[in-house]
């Protein structure tokens, strides 16, 4: 009888390469497959929604075993989360152009393009909704959204007033709403189209505006 032998992630091993021990009391998982199971809970989000998405469904979209899935987390519930608080911790870079202006409009340029992601589309107003339901989702997601806009909008205001465009002392929470605001409101309530030609510019100078007048 012929026996293959597999890794913890139940992937097949070549017998001809040299076996790696695994580390004492740990079983060796593989990135890729982390990677690939990652992929798979985003489309899967944004195919079926929260509520219909199911370990098995990742499971077969990733091309593993539900094994896999369930030796890194525990339940679908704690992979969203995991997840989400990863989009928190890598966040967007601040921008750096040299001008208020300048860092905006760039910063809504790559906000906008974000939020009419396919994916994103469609996996943001659904957690939000599933927050409404579920307070850990609803905890992780504003640490996720929170962190990761009022890092850079701290960075673009602290930088306007090193060069003098803005005052000192401004209410941080009051240029976040104003600078964070507008797009997800388009994005996640309004869930309009593209926004129109010279929107993004016209925004830009509204928020400039807003910001020089707190």
């Amino acid at each position: 009888m012929l026996f293959r032998m597999t890794n913890a992630d139940g992937a097949a091993e070549n017998p001809q390469q040299p076996r790696r021990r695994a580390p004492a009391g740990a079983a060796v998982l593989r990135e890729d497959v982390t990677e690939a199971i990652r992929t798979a809970v985003f489309e899967e989000l944004a195919s079926v929604g929260y509520a219909r998405m199911s370990i098995e469904g990742i499971a077969r979209r990733a091309g593993v075993g539900k094994t896999a899935v369930y030796r890194r987390w525990r339940s679908k519930l704690h992979l969203v989360l995991d997840l989400v608080s990863a989009v928190a911790v890598q966040g967007l870079p601040v921008p750096d152009t040299g001008t208020l202006e300048g860092d905006l409009r760039l910063l809504y340029e790559v906000t906008s393009r974000a939020l009419r992601h396919p994916v994103a589309s469609q996996v943001i107003p659904d957690l939000q909704a599933e927050a409404a339901r579920n307070p850990e989702i609803a905890e992780a997601m504003r640490k996720a959204l929170r962190e990761g806009q009022e890092s850079v909008a701290s960075g673009i205001v602290a930088a306007a007033q090193a060069r003098g465009e803005v005052r000192t002392g401004i209410d941080g929470e009051l240029a976040l709403d104003v600078i964070s605001g507008p797009l997800y409101w388009r994005a996640v309530v309004i869930r309009g189209p593209k926004p129109p030609k010279g929107h993004l510019e016209g925004l830009t100078r509204a928020t400039v505006a807003a910001l020089k007048a707190l």
